[in-house]
């Protein structure tokens, strides 16, 4: 009768046992513990993060941290805190929270586009990725890179071609940069290399003229005429005289900084510069901007004309009107300034 009774009080136990230890569980892993009211929350996790900062990011997001905590020891995550960027959804389990965020990493989409400058450009990428502007900027003039793959401080713009990828947040500067040359060499197929050798350009030369044919006009329609001229001048060896290139010239200079040129005059094509296409022939040594994908196919499949000159259409703003001679171009240029001066301006 006695070992019944002990037997029974074992019984028993056990069962409160498998009673606590099935709440616990029930309670540390299967119940909902979000927070918030919205169908998702995000957490981005730096890299080298501790457990102790990642706790800091769900504390707001979870009902009961403490139970996250005791589970997230249990199942070891604790001490294997991995960079990124993590969904949780709504009525989420602490179970579900840590399946999370220690293997579903999410990529986001990357996009940039007309960018002036490397530093702009790493700006504009800095708010998208974990890597800041000054790490990615180091990335994209490291020296030995650009060596490497021939490019220069003046070209290595050109290797970020506008669009929208697709990367994790925790990717680095050097990862990010490393990306970008390869979907440079894919942009730069056998088809587009082969209609760049046609005219006697390399892609750098290519996207050069891309830049200046982007600042002309932004009407991708107009774009191919645009860069006709351009190519017609090049093969007789014309100068460019792209008032683009004078103001990028400009702007170099501390005289010009913080202001804008609306309207180029004489004393701006006197400016003494490599990319005063006015004093010097053929290409700059650089792109002036990032252009779009459009500008750069433009050059690539450039219209076949004859004309070599061109000027802004006052009656048509956005567009230009082309002419064959100097004299047409000068009526038309003529035509242009005073609508300039109609407009008040002047500089």
């Amino acid at each position: 009768m006695y070992f019944k009774k002990i037997l029974l009080a074992i019984v028993l136990l056990g069962l409160v046992v498998a009673a606590y230890f099935a709440y616990f569980v029930y309670n540390a892993m299967l119940k909902p513990n979000t927070a918030f009211n919205n169908e998702r929350a995000y957490i981005y996790i730096p890299t080298n993060s501790t457990y102790d900062d990642v706790r800091e990011q769900l504390k707001p997001l979870l009902k009961d941290i403490d139970m996250f905590d005791a589970l997230a020891k249990r199942k070891q995550y604790v001490n294997n805190v991995k960079a990124g960027r993590y969904i949780i959804k709504k009525g989420m389990s602490n179970n579900d929270i840590i399946n999370s965020i220690r293997s579903k990493n999410i990529p986001i989409k990357v996009s940039f586009n007309n960018q002036e400058t490397i530093e702009k450009l790493a700006g504009r990428v800095s708010s998208q990725i974990e890597a800041d502007s000054l790490s990615l900027v180091q990335a994209m003039f490291d020296e030995s890179f650009l060596t490497k793959n021939k490019f220069n401080k003046a070209t290595a713009l050109g290797m970020y071609i506008p669009n929208s990828y697709e990367f994790f947040w925790n990717t680095s500067a050097e990862q990010f940069r490393d990306r970008m040359l390869k979907e440079y060499k894919h942009f730069w197929n056998d088809e587009r290399i082969k209609k760049a050798e046609a005219i006697g350009l390399n892609p750098s030369q290519v996207i050069t003229l891309a830049s200046i044919v982007h600042e002309e006009s932004k009407q991708s329609d107009e774009q191919p005429r645009i860069a006709g001229v351009y190519i017609n001048r090049l093969k007789v060896g014309m100068p460019l005289q792209a008032d683009p290139t004078i103001k990028f010239a400009a702007y170099q200079l501390p005289k010009y900084k913080n202001t804008v040129i609306r309207r180029v005059l004489n004393v701006h094509k006197e400016i003494d510069s490599p990319y005063n296409t006015y004093k010097h022939a053929g290409l700059p040594p650089g792109l002036i901007t990032m252009p779009d994908v459009s500008a750069i196919d433009a050059v690539l499949n450039y219209e076949k004309h004859s004309y070599y000159y061109f000027a802004a259409d006052a009656t048509k703003l956005g567009y230009h009107k082309f002419a064959k001679t100097l004299s047409q171009h000068n009526v038309n240029a003529r035509a242009y300034q005073r609508y300039l001066s109609s407009e008040g301006i002047n500089k």
